[in-house]
């Protein structure tokens, strides 16, 4: 018995197209990254020469290199034109090498640059880049919130030192979704709470949450908790579950949870408001423009570190201020008092005087008399005089 072999070829088209994506690929790797700040003065000077060669190892990936030319550069030509271009270039290699030290290096370059040069248009950029580099190191809502939180001062101090900038509505955007996971973490715990039975930790939870983060996806459902954790809490907290419900149809009027709230101020005998058009206007465009997690990214989501910010709200002012600590409303004042109001505020001394003049609240009050100074400590009462 024999057997014949029949060779099998795949059509020339079909070769040539394997070959053309085979090129294609590996021509993306060699393709450089353009810099997004480089001197188009064409001259031959000495210092420019350096800078363009410092460039042109930073878009081939040399950063090393690239920060001896640099630093070269300022070293040696004190008096270049090229001096603050040469110092961004260097905090820009840093922030392309991508890694956390990197990163790190970069941010501390960049605060130099704004220092040094706070005028120069790219100051402005220069903290847009410290605000990326804390955005892209945020985690999720259930996780250490540190590089939320340091993201979101650093995005709010380019929106108020450079109201101007071009920068200014992506960090405005950044804020909302930074804010979001902020607000998610504290949802997530007085929904805790809530479900517990810790209604007094689950209202002043939800409160602050709303007041800070108006603009959260799920501050209806956040109103409902805390309305409802205040009417478990006993008549003697009637008028905060009405407040909760009452802002609830008023500011989130196309909330799942509005109409329960309108049948809860029905029962309490408290008045329905009417919804505000601008809270049904914005949210009618906030539930057309809200973006879906890609099918990919929904897979790999739980195995990652970074947040879904997909239901971020996109218009309105994000929150600019710090969240505020509040007493709970079931913890009592003692008889007599008012509570304290305004806000707790540092300064230095502006006259030490008062430090000598006035008497020091923790000796209980009063001052010893400078004519009789207090004897030492330990030391021994000398005997009357005979």
């Amino acid at each position: 018995m024999s057997f014949s072999r029949k060779r099998i070829t795949a059509p020339a088209g079909l070769v040539s197209m394997v070959l053309l994506i085979a090129l294609g690929t590996g021509a993306c790797g060699f393709k450089r990254k353009p810099y997004e700040n480089p001197i188009t003065k064409d001259t031959q000077q000495p210092d420019k020469v350096l800078y363009d060669k410092a460039v042109s190892d930073i878009e081939h990936g040399r950063y090393e290199v690239a920060r001896l030319t640099l630093n070269t550069l300022i070293n040696t030509y004190d008096s270049s034109e090229y001096l603050a271009k040469a110092k961004l270039a260097i905090a820009d290699s840093w922030y392309r090498e991508g890694s956390t030290t990197a990163k790190a290096q970069a941010e501390a370059e960049y605060k130099d640059f704004i220092l040094f040069y706070p005028t120069m248009e790219e100051a402005a950029e220069s903290q847009e880049k410290i605000c990326a580099i804390h955005y892209e190191e945020m985690d999720k809502a259930d996780r250490d919130p540190n590089n939320a939180l340091r993201a979101e001062m650093e995005c709010r101090q380019l929106v108020t030192q450079f109201p101007n900038s071009k920068f200014v509505p992506k960090a405005e955007q950044r804020l909302r979704d930074i804010q979001e996971v902020l607000a998610e973490a504290e949802m997530t715990a007085g929904a805790f709470y809530h479900h517990k039975g810790s209604n007094a930790a689950a209202a002043n939870r939800l409160k602050g949450l709303v007041e800070q983060y108006p603009l959260y996806s799920r501050a209806g459902e956040a109103l409902w908790f805390e309305g409802d954790s205040y009417t478990k809490m006993g008549p003697r907290f009637r008028q905060q579950a009405g407040d909760a419900y009452t802002m609830l149809v008023r500011d989130y009027p196309l909330s799942p949870f509005a109409d329960l709230a309108k049948k809860r101020l029905e029962d309490m005998e408290l008045p329905v408001p009417q919804a505000d058009p601008a809270a049904v206007a914005r949210m009618k465009f906030e539930a057309a423009n809200r973006a879906k997690q890609g099918t990919v990214t929904r897979i790999i989501s739980p195995f990652g570190h970074t947040p879904d910010v997909t239901a971020a709200a996109k218009s309105g002012s994000p929150t600019m201020t710090n969240p505020k600590a509040e007493i709970p409303a079931s913890v009592p004042l003692p008889a007599g008092a008012v509570g304290f109001s305004g806000d707790v505020t540092v300064a230095p001394v502006s006259d030490s005087s008062a430090l000598d003049t006035k008497p020091d609240a923790r000796t209980g009050g009063g001052s010893t008399p400078a004519s009789q100074p207090a004897a030492p400590s330990g030391s021994a009462t000398p005997p009357p005089s005979k």
